[in-house]
């Protein structure tokens, strides 16, 4: 691995990582909807699917999904109408509803969730795609191994990013709680925030 390519990497991905994307909304969603907690399974789970985009990309099977316009956009409208249905499903519950006080939270459904939230994102291996080969030096071989190497060091900040995302969110919780007008209409927070996440990824392009 090149070094000053790799930190040249490192400080362009953080920079990507902190922008309002789909999965740190979702991050911001369930920490501020739940605890953060939560918030942190969701990130595990979204970091667990990175894994899957990453192989796709090294391995160059994100090459056929952008090749292949039916694929994409089966994908990508897949996931919307699951951002979309959560989204449907927050606002339908009670004004109390996240106040969880005395109701556990499931933290492996919220994982499951992370995942699937980040396999029907077909933009994040084209993301890989596009991005990890500009880091490469040819020159030193192992071409698919370095790419795989790059993904691992985004997937290990991301996750950093998201930890420190959910326990600053959990906080803003807090705030917002003492608002009792905002603490009864948590779910429509929510709502809104998964909302925009799918709208997000319907009208997002190649």
């Amino acid at each position: 691995m090149d070094f000053a390519l790799t930190m040249s990497f490192l400080g362009v991905v953080i920079l990507l990582t902190l922008m309002p994307g789909p999965d740190i909304l979702f991050v911001i969603a369930q920490s501020i909807s739940q605890n953060k907690k939560a918030g942190i399974a969701t990130a595990l789970g979204l970091c667990s699917g990175l894994i899957v985009h990453i192989t796709a990309a090294t391995l160059g099977i994100s090459t056929i999904i952008y090749q292949s316009a039916l694929a994409f956009t089966v994908i990508k409208y897949t996931g919307a109408a699951y951002l979309l249905y959560l989204s449907w499903q927050s606002f339908k519950e009670k004004e109390t509803g996240f106040a969880f006080n005395n109701k556990p939270l499931k933290y492996l459904s919220l994982y499951k969730k992370g995942i699937l939230m980040n396999l029907l994102n077909p933009k994040v291996s084209l993301f890989f795609l596009a991005l990890l080969p500009q880091f490469v030096n040819k020159s030193m071989g192992h071409i698919t191994l370095q790419m795989f190497i790059l993904g691992i060091i985004f997937l290990v900040q991301a996750l950093v990013i998201f930890i420190a995302v959910s326990v600053f969110s959990e906080k803003l919780r807090h705030v917002l709680l003492t608002n009792s007008f905002i603490a009864k209409r948590m779910n429509i927070v929510k709502g809104l925030l998964l909302g925009l996440i799918g709208i997000q990824i319907a009208f997002s392009e190649k």
